[in-house]
């Protein structure tokens, strides 16, 4: 009966009387193998083991914290009159996109300070990146939040999904489009897509761009799907503005590289 269907626990156990929650659990396995994995590549490339260490030790708070600063800044109309709740980050509301401008902004002047480029890091990065985003999209599955709009059993079923997707679809008595899966599998794409286009030996920089790009036409997609966007004005949503300019961005700047001849170093290279 549709009435007896149970989310699943969004706590994954206990550690006395501390709930750990399957969305801390998911998020920091996403991190972790994205630690790994860069770091791996890192020693590859050239690059001191401990680098990516470093960088996640200053990137992972920043990047919450501009998380939120983005968040609460298209939601101002609410906290400016409710200051209280800005730093409620426990409530929810941060933003990926608020998140990877403070972690961009925190790599460069960590590899500024460092004495490293900043696009080799960044190349090595992008896969990492998009893993840690693919796999963290399931703790937004656990907690049924960032869905899309209504849909039928019928449906989901019809996408052949497993029974406990389809079955944590179903909230409040209605069922939802699961665009965290949507977003997930784009990212997981564009993951194994990065790890081939390393091999391809691309210009330097060029693998960080493509990352941008591939997200971002995803998440424009995605975006519109769902039902807890950030809106710039009554019709048009902030994520997918962001995703246009970024998409631009990206290809202009791989352009401009190239022209100016800023990207001649291969990310095969062993230059520093």
């Amino acid at each position: 009966m549709l009435g007896s269907i149970q989310p699943i626990d969004r706590v994954a156990f206990n550690l006395g009387p501390i709930p750990v929650h399957w969305y801390g659990v998911i998020i920091g396995t996403g991190l972790a193998l994205a630690l790994i994995l860069a770091m791996r590549e890192g020693e590859k490339r050239g690059l001191d083991k401990e680098v990516f260490a470093d960088l996640m030790l200053w990137a992972i708070p920043i990047a919450i914290i501009s998380a939120r600063i983005y968040y609460v800044i298209f939601q101002w109309d609410y906290f400016s009159q409710n200051p209280g709740d800005i730093i409620k980050i426990w409530n929810g509301g941060i933003a990926i996109h608020g998140a990877l401008i403070g972690s961009v902004v925190t790599a460069y002047v960590f590899t500024k300070k460092r004495g490293l480029s900043f696009w080799k890091v960044a190349d090595i990065a992008a896969p990492s990146i998009i893993l840690g985003q693919a796999i963290g999209r399931w703790g937004n599955f656990i907690n049924q939040e960032a869905h899309g709009g209504e849909v039928t059993r019928e449906f989901l079923e019809g996408l052949f999904l497993p029974e406990f997707i389809i079955n944590q679809m179903y909230i409040n008595g209605t069922y939802y489009h699961p665009t965290f899966l949507y977003e997930s599998v784009w990212n997981f794409m564009g993951f194994f897509i990065l790890l081939a286009l390393r091999r391809v030996n691309l210009r330097r920089g060029e693998l960080f761009l493509t990352y941008v790009i591939w997200y971002s036409i995803g998440r424009f997609f995605v975006e519109g799907l769902r039902t807890d966007s950030l809106m710039l004005t009554e019709t048009l949503r902030i994520a997918q503005t962001i995703s246009i300019a970024l998409i631009i961005g990206a290809v202009a700047l791989l352009i401009f590289r190239r022209m100016k001849g800023l990207a001649e170093t291969r990310y095969l290279d062993k230059s520093a």
